[in-house]
């Protein structure tokens, strides 16, 4: 009987906390989900998620070996193994990888979800072959992760590699993380709502993104005006575009990798953003980077792309061992 290795891939959200089993190819042979409850604590929550696990592999009748269990998560330390005083989730210090041992007996190992999700890329996506290159998060805020000769920066400290926090405004808008400018304010599913606003109090046109209050206007109503035709919401992708084509540039400078590949929501939106980004970009980048850096969608399926990611993470470590 022919047996298949598999990976345990965890991804933690605010609401839900998904899982599921990822073979050697990136093929996610099965899933589940569970409440996520921050309320009841971090244990109950690993308590549930690794019976959910059990339970997939146990429906295999013993035709899968796990190898280990990958963990993106929020405020996480690649370094220390742990989730370290999540705002969303109200726990203090959680020792992932040691939950993950004392469980399996197996491999732990967890990063933010943006490092996941470049990890997932360089396996599975648009990054395969790739070892320079930058992943950029486009949700709720952005997140990114930045691959150096084949592995992710972290830094010194575990935390390395937050782009969205760059200023890209001096004393420009306030960030959910307390200052003033960062480029997440401006690029992300919130930072475009805003622009909306913004352009809707500057532009004296008609627009029928006036047709919705403060609380209803979304990101996702925004594509949709910008995709009938919209002059201010379409205005709201050329602005958003160009902020981050000049962060791009000026990771450029730093990095120089072989392509930016960008995921999320937001890029549902298409040429409508990654034009304007790209053209912000070549605009902005020193001239002997000019027409070398891709900007490319992410090659991963959507539905599947969290549970990708945190299992690549170990098939990523287990690969370089």
């Amino acid at each position: 009987m022919s047996i298949k290795k598999v990976a345990a891939g965890i991804d933690i959200g605010g609401t839900n906390t998904v899982f599921g089993l990822v073979d050697v190819d990136g093929n996610c042979l099965s899933q589940g989900h569970v409440s996520t409850n921050p309320q009841n604590g971090s244990i109950s929550l690993f308590e549930n998620t690794f019976k959910g696990i059990d339970e997939l592999i146990a429906s295999y009748d013993s035709k899968l070996k796990l190898v280990g269990v990958g963990v993106g998560a929020p405020n996480a330390n690649f370094y220390n193994g742990t989730i370290e005083n999540p705002v969303n989730l109200g726990w203090g210090v959680v020792n992932v990888v040691k939950l993950v041992h004392e469980h399996y007996k197996l491999p732990g190992v967890i990063t933010n979800d943006a490092n996941a999700a470049a990890l997932g890329e360089m396996e599975f996506g648009n990054a395969k072959g790739m070892k320079n290159f930058i992943e950029i998060t486009l949700g709720t805020g952005l997140g990114s992760g930045i691959v150096v000769n084949g592995d992710i920066v972290y830094g010194h400290d575990g935390f390395a590699g937050e782009l969205g926090h760059v200023i890209i405004k001096p004393y420009g808008r306030k960030c959910g993380c307390g200052r003033k400018g960062c480029l997440e304010a401006y690029v992300s599913a919130t930072g475009i709502v805003r622009t909306a606003l913004t352009l809707m109090a500057k532009m004296m046109i008609d627009s029928e993104l006036r047709k919705y209050n403060i609380l209803e206007l979304t990101s996702k109503k925004i594509y949709e005006a910008a995709m009938s035709g919209d002059i201010i919401a379409r205005e709201c992708f050329s602005y958003t575009g160009n902020f981050l084509g000049r962060a791009l540039a000026d990771a450029v400078a730093a990095f120089s990798p072989e392509a930016f590949i960008l995921t999320g929501g937001m890029t549902k939106a298409g040429d409508l953003l990654f034009n304007p980004t790209k053209e912000s970009m070549e605009n902005s980048v020193l001239s002997v980077f000019q027409n070398k850096v891709k900007i490319l969608p992410s090659g991963m399926d959507a539905g599947n792309a969290a549970i990708l990611g945190s299992a690549a993470l170990i098939w990523h470590e287990l690969h370089k061992n």
